[in-house]
């Protein structure tokens, strides 16, 4: 039984080498591809648009750490925004960049800026997690809200100076020749972009982690209960000499200091330590085939196949799905201002 063709697209390119009608017949499981990751862009968008308002709306949700979340929910709603929608246009067309050089610059630039702010988003709301947990009588809300907004600065600052060097003359991103439409293959930028927008900030989320993992199993270990039971004493009275002698054995309740039990603050502390735990592990699962394959390529002159590329990236970009996702299902705040949200517009 033969497979089914559709002729999706057909484009006249001239000034490449390969001129004439460029077309590019799929299948049907191409076309299937191509839907769902079409329905996870919008879903991204709308996804953290929705946390977008919710924080906008709610007034006790404009604080920290709320403001870090809000600047997560930026970069990612940016990368549906702005960088998943072209990024399917060049899966359309065979992955080949058919928008010319201009639109090519400012994809890569928003690519890499979006991406990066969303990865050292993460990095910030783990280490303000770590420090809410470790150090939560001198973590106080004016320190944090001053230490959030500056890991915010750096953070866009950092991904601007990353995602803009390329237009500076740091290697080149577009080839008229190939229609090649990409990150900037120079070895120098490469180790500078990879390091910078993934792998410090896996060392610092994977510390922090750890740090967080051993503060919880002192906790653990810690709250054991307290027992202090006094021995049985024997008391002697002597009524007279002539009277037979009377002992009376007094025994003392037991006294336990029973610490079983969770306080509020610490079911906080533990879902917030599982909601950096799951926030960091699929950070990784979603960017580390990315990078790896982006440090790998141009330093050892090497060359994978295009669709494992495009599998990679997606995977990175699926990323921005996943975060309101795991953050907004561990605060209950949220789930209520949801369902506060949608009643009143019924």
């Amino acid at each position: 039984m033969t497979q089914p063709n559709f002729t999706v697209l057909s484009a006249n390119i001239s000034g490449g080498s390969e001129s004439g009608n460029l077309y590019r017949p799929f299948s049907v499981f191409s076309v299937l591809t191509l839907t769902l990751l079409a329905m996870l862009v919008v879903a991204t968008f709308l996804w953290n648009l929705l946390v977008l308002v919710t924080i906008l709306r709610v007034r006790t949700f404009h604080r920290v750490p709320h403001n870090l979340v809000a600047s997560m929910a930026i970069s990612d709603v940016m990368v549906a925004g702005l960088v998943m929608p072209l990024s399917l246009v060049r899966e359309l067309y065979g992955r080949r960049w058919i928008l010319g050089r201009a639109l090519c610059q400012v994809w890569i630039s928003c690519d890499v800026l979006c991406c990066t702010a969303s990865i050292w988003n993460v990095t910030a709301i783990a280490l303000d997690r770590y420090w809410s947990i470790t150090r939560h009588l001198e973590y106080t809300l004016k320190t944090r809200k001053r230490i959030s907004n500056v890991m915010i600065g750096l953070t866009w600052l950092l991904s601007s100076v990353i995602s803009l060097s390329p237009l500076f003359g740091w290697g080149e991103t577009y080839s008229e020749d190939s229609l090649a439409c990409q990150v900037s293959q120079e070895p120098s930028y490469t180790v500078f972009s990879t390091f910078g927008a993934f792998y410090l900030p896996l060392c610092v989320v994977l510390f922090v982690y750890w740090k967080i993992y051993k503060a919880a199993k002192f906790r653990i270990g810690s709250r054991k209960t307290n027992t202090i039971t006094p021995m049985a004493e024997v008391i002697e009275v002597k009524e007279a000499e002539r009277q037979p002698q009377m002992a009376f054995t007094v025994r003392h309740a037991t006294v336990s200091f029973q610490t079983d039990g969770e306080t509020w603050r610490e079911q906080k502390e533990r879902r917030a330590a599982l909601m950096v735990g799951i926030l960091i592990g699929v950070f990784v699962l979603c960017w580390i085939p990315f990078f790896l394959a982006e440090l790998i390529i141009p330093l050892c002159s090497c060359d994978i196949p295009p669709v494992w590329k495009s599998v990679f990236l997606w995977l990175g970009y699926s990323n921005s799905f996943f975060n309101p996702l795991i953050y907004t299902a561990f605060n209950k705040n949220y789930n209520n201002a949801f369902r506060n949200l949608f009643s009143r517009q019924r």
